[in-house]
């Protein structure tokens, strides 16, 4: 009888999937969400669409925004980088080293830059060339990288005044503050960089078969590495980006990046198992978490059952994904 129930149960399975996968409703499915969302939050409490609490979400999103675009640079290639927070965190540690020693703000934008891509790189050396897992190399650079900021920092966080900065954290272009500009930036770099170059293919032809990808004379190494850069530059840019909005070179932020990014990839569509993904699914990902924490915020929830919701959502739409196989 079970076998029966569990034979009958399949083919309904397979029409939902075949359902969804020929309406295209997948293909939309987060910015469906988004919409949503938004008309959701409208009716539960006016404050949410007001243009102040707009820029707020816009504000809020734009660092997790581009943490997910690297994190998604990996995932495509079949990876995933849980570093990612912790390279955030040590890149904010530079500009302070920078700003104690009198080097400037510029100079430490730029030693943060180089430190989190030269741990990127790192990562990818190891995986690539030592054969180790994804998983296992970034989780001992996460380690690395947080131990190393906390050590630089002695823990302290370093206050930061700079009219650059500043003027990223506050300045804006008409209604769009300078921030989401950045991070808007970053995207459209990235689109470039995935959809119209050899290295964009590349990195998907790796992800979606990477023995064939091998045989066809890739560099896999060299593409596997290079994802890894990319990443580890993106949590350099966020880390920047952190700095100057909260004014200060915090060690010990960062964390909650890693986590939050992988979820707006994952939300955004792109395959876990590598070689499908986009950069507009993370960006509109990383919205749609954002506008729901707002959201939340905004109507009392505790802040120890938002994650519970969060995690929800995430679950339910991997779920969902799967009928794209």
């Amino acid at each position: 009888m079970q076998a029966q129930t569990e034979t009958a149960g399949r083919p309904a399975v397979s029409s939902i999937g075949r359902a969804l996968r020929s309406s295209g409703v997948l293909d939309w499915a987060i910015v469906l969400a988004l919409l949503v969302l938004m008309a959701v939050g409208a009716l539960a409490s006016p404050l949410f669409l007001t243009a102040g609490n707009v820029t707020s979400i816009l504000v809020a999103c734009s660092i997790l925004v581009v943490v997910a675009i690297g994190q998604t640079f990996v995932i495509i290639t079949a990876g995933i980088d849980l570093s990612v927070g912790s390279l955030v965190q040590i890149s904010c540690v530079m500009i302070g080293i920078s700003v104690t020693q009198k080097w400037g703000v510029p100079i430490g934008i730029v030693m943060a830059l180089v430190t989190s891509m030269v741990f990127g790189i790192i990562s990818g050396v190891v995986i690539s060339k030592g054969k180790i897992s994804d998983f296992i190399a970034t989780l001992g650079m996460l380690s690395i990288a947080s131990g190393c900021a906390l050590v630089l920092s002695n823990g302290r966080p370093v206050g930061v005044i700079s009219p650059l900065l500043t003027g990223l954290a506050s300045g804006s272009i008409g209604p769009v503050p300078n921030i989401t500009l950045l991070a808007a930036a970053v995207a459209a770099i990235a689109h470039l960089l995935l959809f119209h170059t050899q290295l964009g293919t590349h990195l998907f032809a790796v992800g979606g078969n990477h023995e064939g990808s091998r045989n066809l004379g890739l560099k896999v190494a060299r593409i596997k590495i290079t994802a890894f850069a990319i990443s580890g530059l993106l949590a350099g840019i966020a880390g920047v980006m952190l700095t100057a909005r909260i004014g200060s070179a915090e060690p010990a932020t960062g964390s909650s990046y890693l986590l939050n990014s992988i979820a707006a990839s994952v939300l955004g569509g792109t395959s876990l198992f590598g070689g499908r993904g986009t950069i507009i699914g993370p960006v509109v990902g990383a919205l749609v978490l954002t506008a729901l924490l707002n959201l939340m915020t905004l109507l009392g929830v505790g802040v120890f059952y938002q994650p519970i919701v969060t995690g929800m959502v995430v679950i339910l739409f991997a779920i969902a994904y799967r009928f794209q196989k």
